[in-house]
């Protein structure tokens, strides 16, 4: 019979066993992207720009968690998908493949509890666009539960640093479920939802009125709790809106806007968002520019590059790549080259 330091024994080096991020090549970031021959793929890469490993995706691939501590990501397929990809990085294998219930869609964006023993997933009710978080165990990949998100079209979720508070953003947006077609343009509402791990509202931050077809969509966060926002514009294109915004539990919500010169340079569409030092940067591939912030909003500068978006923090600056496969660092001064892969890199450049 097994005694309780048996016990012990096997769980320490069962623990110990599990590859590290080191054994999977020590990657700094995980990316999706098109490959020449029109295939997908996840890929690792370090803080040069070098490729580590490239694992095949099934379909276009969005965002992907890191788990903490083992070398294992979720590659998320892009909304609305029907995957989510559980990869072994240092072996390039496939753990398991998670499948939303029935009538559910993954919306391209997951995160894990501080000890990784849950993922939790960003997904959508098809026909309504009702947000879920779905909770998945990751010892054996089943699914514990699910509550609301706190809204409708939910898109990122973060676990506030040093808390298990999940903050989600809520696009607002009601699509339909096959063609990914706008269907509640003239009600829409999106919103900040703080929920706890067992999916109480916490507390929630809307838009002014006005300002309620900004679509909130991706989170950067700050280790006192603040939450930078990058949002989409889905009202009169000719009305400069801003783009950014910025909040913290307990205080009114902040908008940002650009130098008067940049007011149109996004086009209205912020596609990423990442926080480094004292800067907050803000990409759109749409409007082929990324544009820095101080950590209180303030805008510092804005640098052209075509299609940027993926965009990651590094020591100084940023890293950020595009769709002509270029990998390049941000600073204030602007972009300097770094690697360029035969890859067109999508959306979300994720810091492991």
């Amino acid at each position: 019979m097994a005694t309780r330091r048996h016990v012990l024994a096997g769980l320490i080096a069962s623990a110990m066993s599990r590859p590290s991020w080191a054994d999977a090549g020590s990657p700094a970031f995980l990316s999706a992207a098109r490959l020449p021959s029109g295939a997908f793929a996840l890929f690792g890469l370090t803080e040069a720009g070098a490729t580590v490993f490239t694992i095949p995706l099934p379909a276009r691939g969005h965002a992907a968690a890191a788990h903490p501590t083992r070398a294992e990501a979720v590659a998320f397929a892009r909304r609305p998908g029907t995957y989510a990809l559980v990869i072994a990085c240092a072996s390039g294998t496939l753990r398991a493949r998670l499948t939303p219930p029935e009538g559910r869609q993954f919306n391209g964006h997951g995160a894990y509890s501080a000890d990784g023993a849950v993922l939790y997933t960003s997904e959508v009710v098809a026909e309504s666009s009702a947000g879920i978080v779905g909770l998945w165990d990751t010892a054996g990949w089943h699914r514990l539960g699910e509550f609301s998100s706190g809204g409708v079209g939910p898109h990122e979720l973060r676990r506030l640093p040093g808390s298990e508070v999940l903050v989600v953003a809520n696009g607002g947006i009601q699509t339909d479920p096959q063609d990914r077609s706008q269907l509640n343009l003239e009600t829409m509402r999106s919103n900040l939802s703080y929920l706890s791990p067992d999916g109480a509202l916490l507390e929630q931050a809307e838009l002014p009125e006005e300002l309620r077809q900004n679509s909130i969509r991706h989170l950067a966060l700050a280790g006192d709790g603040t939450v930078a926002f990058a949002m989409q514009w889905e009202g009169d294109p000719a009305e400069p809106v801003p783009l950014l915004g910025l909040h913290r539990r307990g205080e009114a919500l902040r908008l940002c806007p650009p130098r008067e010169e940049d007011l149109f340079a996004m086009r209205g569409y912020a596609g990423s968002i990442a926080r480094s030092g004292g800067l907050i940067a803000l990409t759109s591939p749409r409007g082929g520019v990324v544009q820095l912030f101080t950590a209180e909003g303030a805008p510092v500068a804005g640098h052209a590059r075509p299609d940027a978006c993926g965009v990651a923090p590094v020591a100084g600056g940023f890293v950020v790549t595009d769709g002509g496969g270029a990998v390049t660092r941000l600073t204030r001064e602007g972009f300097a080259p770094l690697a360029r892969a035969a890859a067109a890199w999508d959306n979300h450049l994720v810091r492991i």
